[in-house]
């Protein structure tokens, strides 16, 4: 055994040793019900691999992978990553569209996946699909009316998602059914807001983690995210490992919830 192999092998035991001592202790006390994630560094991850930046995001798609079995693993319920933006869409064509093959490719996945029909992995799409391509939209359509009727685990993707958009049109929504005699001033209430957003089948997350060291929330979950506690990593987002995750699930463990109390 080379000198350089002797130092892997111990550098690979020492993070499988962390990670067995993470996993105890995030066993030991609840665990979030609803993570979701601000999937942020993938482009400058493939730029410090000296990668073209699109590269980056084929690197993020099988992190994502990974999450999902993480999130398996521990029984973490409700999954909810932000994947694309209302402005990304003005990014360069030739990114954007290759965004649109991965995603196209990706929902046909999950429609096929085994694991997504041996675990009842329901998907939703939130966001405002008709911006994005037909062909998208039909992969969306698919693997939704595949998973519609499963219950034990919920993978929601933004895709084309804007918080402020989510509550404009919920807002237009309320409105017209003001006028129409459905909804009545009085019944407007933080409830009946809930339930005209694209999230209203969905519980408000627990925890909202953002990866790449950026600390802000980009338009992501503004009315749900009220008493999410949020946790920031340093990490790209292709480089996110399980070690970073169980810290970022322990973090959120050892906070008291008050709600404003």
């Amino acid at each position: 055994m080379t000198v350089t192999n002797f130092v892997e092998t111990i550098s690979e035991s020492i993070v499988k040793a962390r990670e067995k001592r993470l996993m105890r202790l995030v066993h030991s006390d609840p665990m979030p019900k609803h993570i979701a994630i601000i999937m942020d560094g993938n482009r400058r991850f493939a730029i410090d691999l000296g990668l073209n930046p699109i590269d980056g995001h084929e690197y993020g798609r099988d992190k994502l992978e990974e999450l999902l079995e993480w999130c398996l693993d521990l029984q973490i319920k409700i999954l909810t990553v932000y994947a694309f933006s209302t402005e990304n869409i003005r990014r360069k064509t030739k990114e954007v569209d290759r965004l649109m093959e991965l995603f196209n490719d990706n929902f046909i996945q999950l429609a096929n996946d085994e694991r997504v029909h041996k675990h009842g992995i329901r998907v939703r799409v939130i966001g405002q699909r008709e911006l994005l391509p037909d062909e998208v939209q039909e992969a969306i359509q698919k693997a939704e009316e595949t998973t519609k009727d499963y219950d034990n685990y919920h993978f929601n993707l933004a895709v084309a998602y804007g918080g402020r958009e989510e509550i404009i049109q919920a807002v237009k929504d309320i409105a017209q059914d003001t006028l129409d005699k459905k909804v009545g001033i009085d019944d407007i209430n933080e409830e009946l807001v809930s339930k005209y957003l694209y999230t209203h089948e969905i519980p408000d997350p627990d925890l909202i983690l953002r990866t790449s060291g950026e600390e802000r929330i980009s338009n992501f979950l503004l009315w749900q995210l009220a008493y999410s506690e949020l946790y920031f990593s340093d990490v790209y987002w292709p480089g996110f490992s399980k070690i970073d995750f169980l810290k970022a699930i322990r973090s959120y463990q050892l906070r008291q919830r008050r709600y404003g109390k």
